[in-house]
């Protein structure tokens, strides 16, 4: 495969994921927003720009600001519009390595949000979050029947570094940012912020099943790093980077440092615990992983050639 091709296929994979969790954090965000007075309502905007690495944005009238870069802002390379069009970009420079059905849902939803104007009122946004989820599920559904080859692995490889990311990133925001000064720590502002942050990788479900009780900050961040049941986990997206990498060596006969630096994470982290994390610093710990994996999506663009 060529390595223009390679890339196109590895972007698409991550544009299209951060699209998805942008569509998940809104959503979220506005639920928490729901919950409370002004204070509330601002602190959750800047809460979701936090986890973006948004400029200073005005968070007044419902978070109107913070709604629209996040949606559809010109000058936000990250808004979901942006993301999806790169992905589409990608896609065409690609389509050859693509399924009818990959291609299709890619386009759908890039003919969708393009022709969607800035939201409005909160009930404007959160109906444009639902038809994106919807044309995104679409998009997971054609990927997930492709045949497994290099375009598929391209494209998960893609989407596993910018999930790792994202979910880091989450859990830092929430640890070393989110609660206000003088809110009280498992009080009922905290226990909402916990629940949003299950709401935006889909855990509520899971926590339930793996803990079997009240919800626990600790218990949290114990399953969105370790817990490899859960596919939005630091776990699991360092596990099925290594396999996927793993996967080009089979067919090549070769591996490179992007393997190497994959599976030395994944060592590390399979022999670390949440109080050792705990006990380290939560936020210098997370800092270090999303360095780790920026080192490995940069590692993997020289192994396949991609700069």
């Amino acid at each position: 495969m060529l390595s223009r091709t390679a890339a196109s296929l590895y972007w698409i994979g991550r544009y299209m994921e951060r699209a998805e969790f942008t569509t998940r954090l809104l959503e979220a965000t506005i639920r928490l927003a729901a919950l409370g007075g002004h204070a509330h309502v601002e602190q959750a905007w800047l809460s979701a720009l936090s986890v973006v690495r948004a400029p200073p944005l005005d968070v007044s009238r419902e978070g109107l600001g913070a709604r629209r870069y996040l949606t559809m802002g010109a000058d936000n390379p990250s808004s979901i519009r942006a993301c999806i069009g790169t992905a589409r970009d990608n896609a065409r420079a690609a389509r050859t390595a693509l399924t009818r059905e990959a291609w299709e849902a890619i386009n759908r939803v890039w003919l969708m949000i393009h022709a969607r104007t800035s939201p409005g009122n909160v009930q404007a946004t959160l109906s444009l979050v639902e038809e994106l989820k919807a044309e995104l599920r679409g998009f997971e559904g054609a990927l997930a029947r492709m045949l497994r080859n290099e375009g598929y692995w391209f494209m998960r490889l893609g989407s596993m570094i910018e999930r790792g990311d994202a979910t880091a990133r989450l859990l830092d925001v929430k640890y070393y940012l989110l609660l206000p000064q003088g809110q009280e720590v498992g009080g009922a502002l905290d226990r909402d912020q916990w629940q949003t942050i299950l709401h935006i990788v889909s855990a509520k479900t899971a926590y339930r099943h793996l803990y079997r009780e009240e919800l626990k900050p600790w218990l949290v961040a114990d399953m969105l790093i370790f817990r490899r049941e859960l596919p939005r986990s630091l776990a699991w997206t360092a596990e099925e980077t290594v396999d996927l990498l793993g996967e080009f060596g089979a067919r090549s006969g070769r591996q490179g440092p992007a393997d190497r630096l994959a599976r030395q994470r994944l060592s590390r982290l399979r022999e670390q615990k949440v109080e050792t994390i705990f006990g380290g610093g939560l936020h210098e710990w997370l800092h270090a992983y999303i360095r780790e994996n920026n080192m490995i999506g940069d590692a993997i663009a020289a192994q396949f050639r991609f700069g």
